[in-house]
């Protein structure tokens, strides 16, 4: 397998560069604020320090499916940039009220509440226009250089968020936090993204919704990636949740120790990101999402039980390498396995999955640590990590590499002797095949990954029949809600991959299937 240098996509790509460089400097403007918010909130209990997290994660798990389906369906530049303006605004406000005044732990978690809102607006629009910025032969390498942005972020944001509070104060840590806003939306304003395709069927913002669990529900390959994702994050979500707690606690760090502790994080995921895309080659993906597990486990047990700054802060490196390697594996399998129609919607799940865990995993470790200690929770959460890597490896990770998802507008135009309205239907599809008794275990097998084609791109029920009277004809039927969504199968929805079924099913059966398109009868007065 040839390695491409993982920083390719920043050497060949401009925009991609540039739109780098300005998340950069907004994530490290979020971490400032992280810093600057959990200090507030270090003096009030271990629960409240934690659900700062909760808060900035909530939102994704509330809102990030619907911004999915909104993403595929209007301007994703236009989006990104009123998701910016939001969260420039939250952060200002909050930069307001502390300059005012130490704000309450009700307007710290507001404020970060609303500051995850526009997160969760932006962040599938933003994993899904990744692939209109580089080529797919370097989206492995672009998905790492985005997890290394954001631990380099953290390498550096922590460590100067914590001065600031130290030196200046929490207020001007939030109002950096506003300023980097600015940025993105700058690069936003002069990037021309890709052209829209343009069908003549417009999905609703419901109908995008259910079309895009149902692709989910019936894709395998995703699946799988977001069960990875499970197994990963929630234990893992310890350490960023109760480090803080460490720090001031057993370690008597400040601020700035703090800042520092998490910088340590970040400098190993720049680490990591030299050696992952060799490791992945080597090992594959399963193997080296296990692996990361593992070396997770083993870290967090020597920062729940070690009094040193330096021995944590030097088991935060691991922790940082193998975070960067787990979410660059996932992020970019999905990235690879999404075709772009349903892209946006199937990254929302991801996130979804991510921040949900990641909020449901730091206020579990938060409650363990306040009914227990600190100490427990994180010993706990490496238990729950060395379980997780051993069933892990139970279920394979799929292979995304070879998958064709280009559009593929190959069904021919349907001959009807009317003309549907959109709204009609149900519709159901029947094709009749002529398989030979030799052929039949053949087609029959070929015909269950068109049956997944069938469910992921529309079809709300799919079924193959033989006939009894005639074993060689074989009748293959599906359901889809309305016309309109049929025709979204014929205009956008199938994909390289999804020809490449149908052709070796139609390779064991005489001849191309006849079609046939049946409606709901007419009622009376209609």
């Amino acid at each position: 397998m040839t390695v491409t240098s993982a920083w390719a996509p920043i050497r060949a790509y401009p925009i991609f560069r540039a739109l780098w460089t300005a998340q950069f400097a907004s994530n490290v403007g979020t971490w400032m604020q992280t810093v600057g918010a959990q200090w507030l909130l270090v003096g009030y209990s271990p629960l409240l320090v934690s659900l700062v997290q909760t808060a900035a994660s909530l939102p994704i798990v509330l809102l990030a499916l619907p911004a999915g389906a909104w993403a595929d369906l209007v301007d994703r530049r236009r989006l990104l940039l009123g998701a910016q303006a939001g969260m420039f605004l939250s952060a200002a406000t909050l930069a307001g009220a502390t300059f005012v005044g130490v704000p309450s732990p009700a307007v710290i978690l507001g404020l970060t509440f609303l500051l995850g809102c526009g997160n969760a607006v932006a962040g599938p629009a933003w994993q899904a226009i990744q692939p209109d910025l580089v080529d797919r032969a370097v989206l492995p390498q672009a998905a790492a250089l985005n997890g290394v942005n954001m631990n380099l972020a953290r390498a550096v944001g922590p460590a100067v968020g914590g001065l600031l509070v130290a030196t200046a104060g929490p207020a001007w840590v939030f109002a950096l936090n506003a300023a980097s806003f600015v940025g993105i939306a700058a690069v936003l304003a002069r990037w021309r993204a890709p052209a829209r395709v343009d069908v003549q069927s417009r999905e609703s913002l419901a109908e995008a919704m259910r079309a895009g669990g149902r692709y989910v529900r019936h894709a395998l390959i995703v699946r799988r990636v977001l069960y990875r994702a499970v197994l990963f994050i929630p234990a893992a979500s310890a350490v960023w949740a109760l480090l803080p707690v460490v720090a001031a606690g057993r370690l008597g760090l400040g601020s700035a120790g703090y800042g520092l502790l998490l910088g340590m994080v970040g400098i190993g995921a720049v680490a990591g990101a030299f050696v992952i895309p060799r490791l992945r080659a080597r090992a594959g993906s399963a193997r080296l999402v296990a692996g990361a597990m593992l070396v997770t486990a083993a870290a967090i047990g020597v920062i729940a039980t070690v009094s040193s700054p330096v021995l944590v802060g030097l088991a935060l490196l691991p922790v940082g390498g193998s975070w960067i390697a787990v979410m660059s594996s996932l992020n970019s399998g999905l990235q690879l396995a999404l075709p772009k129609w349903v892209r946006a919607r199937g990254l929302a799940y991801y996130l979804v999955v991510f921040q949900g865990s990641q909020a449901l995993g730091a206020a579990i470790w938060g409650v363990l640590a306040d009914v227990t200690s600190p100490t427990t929770a994180l010993l706990a959460a490496g238990a729950v990590l060395v379980a997780a890597a051993a069933v892990g490896l139970r279920t394979p990770m799929p292979e995304t590499s070879g998958l064709d998802r280009t559009p593929s507008a190959h069904w021919p135009a349907p001959e009807l002797a009317f003309v549907p309205n959109a709204a009609d239907g149900p519709v159901l599809v029947t094709l009749t095949y002529r398989v030979a008794e030799a052929d039949a275990v053949a087609f029959t097998d070929a015909m269950r990954h068109v049956g997944r084609s069938r469910r992921r791109t529309g079809a709300l029920r799919w079924e193959l029949f033989r006939d009894g009277s005639d074993p060689t004809r074989f009748v293959e039927s599906y359901l889809v809600g309305t016309w309109a969504e049929h025709r979204r199968q014929h205009e956008d929805r199938l994909t390289g991959a999804d020809r490449r079924f149908e052709q070796e099913a139609h390779r064991h059966a005489a001849g191309a299937p006849e079609v046939a398109h049946l409606f709901p009868p007419p009622t009376a007065g209609v």
